[in-house]
């Protein structure tokens, strides 16, 4: 049983936050919606969902307009190809606010880094003239472009 599992908290768009997690991801499954029961003033409204996107369990709480979403806290994504990222990219882009770096804000408010493999690795690198190359580089890139990456890699 995993012990930790990400709450993320909506005013009152869980349901359709989850929906839309789901229908990105591949292995991605609803597991659960709890609606308030019979007789509180919200009756038969969402409170919490659980689901899971690639496996990783997820909840979804409409706790109400008292806190956003903010950049402290994100998901990553570890993409292989840049057809994943370019997929993740879009999809999670769809109403939302692109930004540096291989980040995102979907529609929702919720902050996303998608990150193909070769980054971290890139970026590690112990030629350390090779790594800064392929951070200047990102560094002047909404979503990451692996080629690119790769080419000032070689420099």
């Amino acid at each position: 049983m995993q012990k930790i599992t990400t709450c993320l908290w909506f005013n009152d768009q869980a349901e359709e936050a989850m929906n839309h997690y789901t229908s990105i991801f591949k292995n991605s499954k609803v597991l659960s919606v709890m609606r308030w029961p019979k007789g509180h003033r919200d009756e038969g409204k969402v409170l919490v969902t659980t689901f899971e996107l690639d496996g990783v369990p997820f909840q979804a709480l409409n706790g109400g307009p008292e806190f956003n979403f903010t950049e402290a806290m994100s998901q990553s994504i570890d993409c292989k190809t840049q057809e994943e990222v370019d997929h993740f990219w879009e999809r999670l882009g769809e109403g939302g606010e692109p930004g540096p770096c291989g980040w995102l804000k979907d529609k929702f408010g919720v902050s996303w880094q998608v990150v193909p493999e070769q980054l971290p690795r890139l970026l590690m690198d112990p030629d350390r003239a090779k790594a800064g190359r392929v951070m200047s580089a990102m560094m002047q890139m909404g979503k990451i472009d692996i080629a690119k990456i790769e080419e000032a890699a070689k420099g």
